[in-house]
């Protein structure tokens, strides 16, 4: 009896998929685009900044089997998401994956536990802002529901493996969500960003919601929550080739037992796993890729 349907090239392939991904121009997001284009699929991808946008796409589309398209746009507004989702039915009838990667850290309030109680309500006080917090709530949480919510019909539609052309791709193929979200939504501790992890908690339960509601629609969801993986939010910016590096990195701060910071290959291979024929038996999942952090970490997972 043959094995072939085991190969690796047929069971996480994504060739001929299409997929939209927010905030692929920089960090976790563009290693999304970068493996799901590497591996054929055609890839839109969107972000505030149109300039980091076309970097990616002269940058990383050469000697790809896929392709990556810029639409330039702010998933915290509606008619910008609207718009994302009209584009998307005209150019390809349809969608396989949408990843809902956007986000921002917002206000941190640096805290210890040598602070006075008066000292530590004064200083959050302070430096944390309703605007804060709205700002990050509005990206981290609020763009996935209407995201998702916009796209849900375009995904459907797909939700048969079907391309542009109605050829069946990969039998009971079934279209998927993926959420970036984050441990830091699901440990006991604020990082010094209260607002942030609020957001990732809210996001990570948000997955769970849509999960259940829209499991009638055949619509798989499922979240990635990232442990530390280089990106603008945690190094700070990045090179002209839109990268970040953690090479000052500490493990031993977090206590990651991998003793490193997350590679563009341990997040890239989890996004094929989820998008392709591979994890086509997972749905409602928030699958921690945190090189152990949660093991080691006060959490709720």
């Amino acid at each position: 009896m043959s094995s072939a349907h085991f190969l690796a090239n047929r069971l996480f392939s994504v060739k001929g998929l299409v997929a939209f991904v927010s905030g692929g121009g920089t960090g976790i997001g563009l290693m999304a685009t970068q493996a799901l284009a590497a591996n054929g699929a055609r890839v839109y991808i969107t972000g505030r900044r149109k300039e980091v946008l076309d970097n990616v796409v002269k940058t990383y589309s050469q000697g790809i089997d896929g392709e990556i398209i810029a639409l330039q746009g702010d998933v915290t507004k509606k008619e910008d998401i609207k718009r994302f989702a009209d584009e998307i039915k005209q150019r390809e009838g349809g969608l396989h994956i949408l990843v809902n990667n956007a986000g921002i850290s917002g206000e941190v309030t640096k805290m210890d536990d040598k602070m006075s109680v008066e000292e530590l309500s004064q200083k959050l006080w302070d430096e944390q802002t309703v605007e804060g917090w709205d700002n990050v709530f509005r990206t981290n949480v609020h763009s996935i529901f209407f995201m998702t919510v916009a796209f849900l019909p375009l995904l459907q539609k797909f939700t048969n493996g079907a391309d542009p052309a109605g050829r069946a791709i990969y039998e009971k193929y079934q279209s998927v969500v993926i959420n970036t979200t984050s441990i830091s939504g699901l440990v006991k501790k604020a990082q010094n960003h209260f607002a942030y992890n609020a957001s990732k908690g809210a996001a990570n339960h948000l997955q769970r919601l849509m999960a259940t509601e829209f499991a009638h629609t055949g619509v798989r969801i499922n979240s990635i929550a990232p442990g530390v993986f280089p990106s603008e939010m945690t190094a700070g910016d990045s090179d002209d080739k839109n990268k970040s590096s953690l090479e000052d990195f500490d493990p031993s701060s977090l206590g990651v037992p991998a003793g490193r910071a997350g590679s563009e290959e341990d997040m890239g291979g989890t996004f094929l796993y989820l998008a392709s024929r591979a994890g086509q038996y997972t749905n409602g999942v928030i699958l921690p890729v945190d090189g152990g952090t949660l093991s080691t970490n006060p959490s709720a997972y």
